[in-house]
């Protein structure tokens, strides 16, 4: 893993070594609240997709545990109206 971050690094002209993240940024509006459950559910499902855990709640840093254990997860949020949210 450390020589694809090596990699991307070097094809980057942003970075003087490594790179993990993505640095571009494209802005999505979020115009109601169907699209805003919609990029909640893709965010709570990204762990899940790639394998790390088998429910989106496993995720340590995920809001997952708040929207579908009801219980308190890792990260202070603001809960956005649940009922759309599936999994």
């Amino acid at each position: 893993m450390l020589q694809m971050m090596e990699k991307a690094g070097k094809e980057n002209s942003n970075n003087c070594g490594f790179q993990l993240w993505q640095q571009h940024n494209h802005p999505i509006l979020l115009a109601n609240q169907q699209m805003m459950h919609q990029k909640l559910n893709y965010l709570h499902n990204n762990p899940v997709e790639t394998a790390f855990v088998e429910k989106p709640e496993d995720w340590l840093y995920s809001s997952a545990k708040d929207y579908c254990t009801g219980k308190k997860g890792m990260i202070d949020i603001l809960l956005i109206d649940p009922m759309i949210i599936t999994y």
